[in-house]
């Protein structure tokens, strides 16, 4: 569940107070991000608001600020352009790294896409970035403007309508956007990229994300937002981002994790990896293949991150009953609609338990209630509430089970890469 959230404020590169909201996940964070705006919104926009909230839920801590004179930050808009953008963003990185840490992460969308790709090279400390709906240069702008852009270059400033509202653009912001070398930050990044973009985008267009992408070195992605708008005002698409930003960062921006080997970073069909996520005394990362899960037990033993390991085991026992009663029903072509499973573990005395062949001390329980919605019958009912027992999850609870344990030799430590690769 996310955290708290913090009112905050700094100084930026006009010497004007800039407001900003630091989202905070409920335990430490596993690393901190800077989200950059679209251009003339705020902080407080429904993307960057909703993005922001759901990376908490994954330990990831975002501040987000209004650029110069837009928001509640203070400075004329007038006066600022792309470049002051990018000091705006240099700045808001080193309130970070003083106050709390430096990002390892930085999320931008719209033009702020383009001012994170800008900024990169400029904070040491930045492992990954990703844009949403991102313009490849600043300049794509200038066709917002093209109705006013006469009377801006004749007259040297004009008032524009932007998304409802107005706003005085001067001819430096044009001059500006146009010298910006993007293509160049772009191709020399060094760090990790990911490329978000709706393909029916009608205010960026789809052709940028992939100039964006050809631009930029490896390692790069691409996801496409299928059926988002430029400002993702759908809750669903919003999480949709923040979902596969959360899991794609957890590879590169997450500095607290353990580097993991080979085989730990993509496990095999069928293996399930667990490591300590260094966050906590129990917080633990698991790997399922392609899935990444969270392990931890409740306060105030633990941090409450994720599941506990009995639920774990409750969760893997309830799928396996589901799937087993849901293909046995498909097989009779029974009209079942649903099947919903609720477990519980807990700990009873042997002799409180008339089933129990264990007659002293404790035995485990786990209590199943199946519930079947649609038109069955009572034999129909009863058949699947005895199929249920035949879930191989149940069989291999009930079976003998043998656990093989081993010691895995250590992880090199970076001294004895160092001295094995020495020449003798």
């Amino acid at each position: 569940m996310s955290g708290q959230s913090e009112r905050l404020e700094f100084a930026g590169s006009q010497d004007f107070s800039l407001a900003a909201r630091l989202d905070l996940p409920s335990s430490t964070p596993r690393a901190y991000a800077l989200f950059a705006h679209c251009f003339t919104c705020s902080k407080d926009v429904l993307a960057a608001a909703r993005i922001s909230r759901a990376l908490t839920d994954y330990g990831i801590a975002v501040l987000r600020f209004d650029f110069t004179g837009l928001g509640q930050s203070g400075g004329e808009f007038a006066n600022t352009n792309f470049s002051s953008n990018i000091e705006d963003l240099v700045h808001a990185a080193n309130f970070l790294r003083e106050r709390y840490a430096a990002p390892s992460l930085l999320i931008g969308h719209s033009l702020g896409g383009a001012a994170v790709l800008a900024v990169t090279n400029r904070i040491p400390e930045v492992r990954a970035v990703a844009t949403i709906g991102a313009p490849a240069d600043p300049d794509h702008l200038a066709h917002l403007l093209r109705e006013s852009r006469v009377e801006i270059e004749a007259c040297g400033e004009a008032e524009v309508e932007l998304a409802g509202r107005t706003f005085r653009i001067r001819r430096q912001f044009l001059d500006d956007i146009a010298a910006q070398p993007q293509a160049e930050r772009i191709g020399s990044l060094g760090a990790a990229l990911l490329v978000m973009h709706s393909p029916v985008d009608s205010i960026v267009d789809i052709d940028n994300a992939r100039r964006i992408f050809d631009a930029a070195r490896h390692p790069k992605s691409f996801v496409a937002l299928d059926g988002a708008d430029h400002l993702l005002n759908e809750p669903d698409d919003a999480a949709f981002a923040a979902v596969l930003l959360a899991t794609w960062a957890s590879r590169y921006a997450f500095e607290s994790l353990p580097k993991t080997t080979i085989a730990e970073a993509d496990p095999a069909e069928g293996l399930v990896v667990v490591s300590e996520d260094g966050t906590g005394s129990f917080a633990q990362n698991v790997m399922i293949g392609q899935h990444r899960l969270r392990a931890d037990e409740p306060e105030p033993v633990g941090t409450d991150t994720g599941p506990a390991p009995y639920d774990f085991l409750l969760a893997g026992l309830g799928a396996c009953t589901s799937m087993t009663v849901r293909m046995y029903a498909e097989r009779k072509k029974w009209p079942l609609e649903k099947v919903t499973v609720t477990l519980r573990h807990s700990r009873v005395h042997a002799l409180d338990c008339s089933d129990c062949e264990t007659e002293t001390g404790q035995v485990d329980r786990i209590e199943r209630v199946l519930r079947f919605d649609g038109d069955l019958d009572d034999d129909q009912r009863q058949k699947l509430r005895e199929i249920a027992d035949k879930c191989p999850v149940h069989r291999t609870l009930h079976s003998e089970i043998i656990i093989d344990t081993s010691v895995a030799p250590a992880s090199p430590t970076p001294q004895s890469i160092s001295e094995s690769t020495e020449v003798h």
